[in-house]
């Protein structure tokens, strides 16, 4: 799978099948690929907690909010529910600033799953309260997101954004997944080459 066809399957998958077993190897490896990102001053930051837990999972899953645009889904039904969760952390006492950083290791993470044949999710709404309580974290480890993973149970496709210019993504009658995304041509500003 070259870059390209890599980076088009790496969506936001919100429904799996929870008979898939993500293993904690797979989870490790993940975490090395993220390890390996770049980091703003190299100060490395980001920490981790994984899950490949059913219990655990159970627990985490209800921190979670899944969806903006679709307001009357509530999130993945039991059957459809993430097989593993990583959880990524800011360590305040390396630095108080980790926007880059984050971004960059959790792309890491998703395309290295991708390439295993998993999807994911990151998540930002989250009950992080309840979340600090159920790992007794200190207030030093900031809780940045929460990566679902496991083997997606839906199709995503892109596609480009309508006449009207909608970029809410939505699901068809059949549960497919549209993710609509602005034309190459409108993001260029000038070029000068």
């Amino acid at each position: 799978m070259n870059l390209k066809e890599l980076i088009l399957k790496c969506r936001s998958y919100r429904r799996f099948d929870e008979n898939y077993t993500v293993k904690k190897e797979d989870l490790l490896e993940l975490i090395e690929l993220a390890r390996l990102a770049a980091s703003a001053g190299n100060l490395q930051p980001l920490k981790y907690i994984i899950s490949c837990n059913k219990e655990m999972n159970q627990r985490i899953f209800p921190c979670l909010r899944w969806v903006a645009y679709l307001k009357d889904w509530p999130g993945p039904a039991k059957g459809e529910r993430p097989t593993a969760y990583i959880i990524v952390l800011g360590d305040k006492d390396i630095t108080q600033i980790f926007g880059v950083d984050a971004g960059l290791a959790t792309q890491n993470i998703l395309l290295g799953a991708v390439e295993k044949g998993l999807g994911g999710c990151i998540l930002g709404s989250i009950d992080r309260e309840t979340l600090r309580k159920i790992f007794n974290l200190p207030v030093r480890f900031e809780i940045l997101h929460v990566i679902a993973l496991g083997k997606p149970a839906e199709k995503v496709v892109i596609e480009n954004i309508p006449p009207e210019g909608d970029i809410k993504y939505f699901r068809d009658t059949t549960g497919v997944h549209h993710v609509p995304k602005r034309p190459l041509e409108e993001l260029i500003v000038d070029i000068y080459c």
